[in-house]
């Protein structure tokens, strides 16, 4: 094995000696639909759009796919000096609204998924149309991953961050999507072929371990609970263009 090809697969300084960290409940979820998406197209380049300083490709590597991890300049910066570019990896300094890192794709023909946590629902519903709409025309065959809270808890905490300066949320909310939804989010792009919720990933250990949406698994499920809780959500992109028209679901 090269030197090279050594650094690639091998974990950053200090994760090597620990255990694989469980992504948490939303992690899972995302996890899961791009190891599926790689089941199919192994190859694939998978873009982590707003990914920090997560370690998401020595997760899910599986020693043929493309990496590219995209963040604002000022992030970009930080994680090339922590998490140093690879063969395979490559870090893109740009906003996720900013379609300049569709370009950074160099063979989009192997596939493509892009994950968004915590993107979307951050960005106006103009520039998520513009977003949905560039991914699909530029990407067909390929998917995007994506989480978002239902209109109501959207509100609220649109809210609680009004009333405290910010709360938890380190960006306002601009966008809320229910789950009754995602049919007409289907229609809003000819080249969308599909969008399914992603189901919650039980978590290693006993059943009575939390598993679903970050609560007790009885209770996630529970209709009242369900509809406020957070959803993550794949869109697959046709292969080709359907003549289907455009609704305007994102709004």
């Amino acid at each position: 094995m090269s030197e090279s090809e050594r650094t690639e697969t091998e974990a950053p300084a200090g994760c090597a000696a620990a255990p694989a960290r469980d992504p948490g409940a939303r992690g899972r979820r995302f996890d899961a639909a791009v190891q599926a998406y790689l089941a199919q197209h192994p190859q694939a380049t998978v873009v982590a759009l707003g990914e920090g300083l997560d370690t998401g490709f020595w997760r899910l590597d599986n020693g043929r796919l493309t990496w590219l991890t995209v963040v604002v300049p000022e992030a970009a910066a930080v994680r090339r000096i922590l998490l140093p570019d690879g063969p395979r990896r490559r870090t893109v300094a740009c906003p996720a609204g900013d379609h300049g890192w569709l370009d950074a794709v160099q063979e989009p023909q192997h596939g493509v998924v892009i994950t968004a946590p915590g993107v979307l629902m951050r960005l106006p519903p103009a520039t998520v149309r513009a977003l949905l709409a560039a991914c699909a025309e530029r990407f067909p065959g390929g998917a995007l991953v994506f989480d978002a809270l239902p209109r109501l808890t959207a509100a609220l905490a649109r809210r609680a961050a009004a009333g405290t300066g910010g709360g938890r949320w380190a960006a306002p909310v601009r966008w809320g999507l229910d789950r009754g939804q995602l049919p007409r989010l289907a229609g809003a792009h000819p080249g969308i072929a599909a969008v399914h919720e992603v189901a919650p990933v039980p978590a290693a250990g006993p059943p009575w371990r939390w598993t679903a949406y970050g609560l007790p698994s009885w209770l996630g499920q529970r209709a009242p609970v369900r509809a406020l809780a957070p959803l993550v959500c794949e869109v697959r992109f046709a292969a080709a263009r359907s003549p289907r028209r455009a609704s305007s679901a994102v709004s």
